[in-house]
């Protein structure tokens, strides 16, 4: 009986042994899994503004910070923000899309335009010419200088292959929300989550800083888009010459 006994509990805390064994090992794959998902959240930042006005401590700052955060980070130089990489954004799927781009608004104030490294051509891009979903860009005063293609708010919605899966969108180039909220909305009706820019034109050297902070806000801190936003603008205040803000699309997010 005594033999049986101690046999009875070896097996006894044979089990006890498995179970603990399995319920570690379960622990282990989920935190694995969960690291997974963690890291296969991907972000970009677009970087057209490289060709006239170079950040590189801008750009390693705000990578820092994505990596930190779990993110894959891919970095595209103003030379690859042509008009078929705008086209396939979308089916590229960012999580995170940093637009550091030169934008402009045209003059009947309905359109916004987001800069290429493309020098127009008459004879690229007809079909988009000619539904008016690219057009001319000039750096500085309309007609003057070299002009470069431009994608608009129709591009986004028209042109654009697949569609976004709930990103949040950072357009840091001039009027992203001015005026009319129509690039807003193209952006997201075409799967975005959130979007957004600034409330006019804005220096590069302090979007550059607004969105670093931004960006802290949002991953470092776990802020809300209006938190951050709000955040950022008590920190570093107005674009200083244009007296723009950031804001967001839609209010309800």
């Amino acid at each position: 009986m005594r033999r049986g006994g101690r046999r009875g509990q070896r097996r006894s805390w044979l089990i006890v042994a498995v179970v603990l064994t399995a319920i570690f090992l379960a622990a282990v794959f989920e935190d694995q899994s969960s690291q997974n998902q963690t890291s296969g959240v991907r972000a970009a930042i677009v970087d057209q503004l490289s060709l006239t006005y170079r950040d590189e401590s801008f750009v390693g700052s705000v990578t820092t910070t994505l990596e930190l955060a779990g993110y894959k980070v891919d970095y595209y130089p103003g030379e690859a923000a042509t008009v078929d990489f705008y086209r396939s954004l979308p089916e590229l799927g960012y999580g995170l899309l940093i637009l550091r781009a030169h934008s402009g608004v045209h003059s009947s104030g309905d359109l916004l335009a987001l800069f290429t490294s493309e020098v127009y051509s008459t004879t690229k891009y007809l079909p988009e010419q000619l539904v008016g979903q690219v057009g001319r860009v000039w750096y500085g005063k309309v007609g003057e200088g070299t002009p470069y293609f431009g994608v608009n708010q129709e591009f986004v919605r028209q042109g654009m292959k697949g569609r976004f899966q709930n990103t949040l969108v950072i357009m840091m180039g001039c009027n992203g929300l001015s005026y009319t909220e129509a690039m807003a909305r193209a952006f997201v009706e075409k799967g975005a989550k959130i979007y957004i820019g600034w409330s006019g034109s804005v220096l590069g050297s302090h979007t550059d800083l607004a969105t670093t902070h931004l960006v802290q806000h949002l991953l470092e801190e776990g802020k809300t888009v209006g938190e951050a936003i709000a955040k950022t603008m008590v920190e570093v205040g107005p674009d200083p010459l244009y007296n723009s803000k950031l804001i967001y699309y839609p209010s309800s997010s």
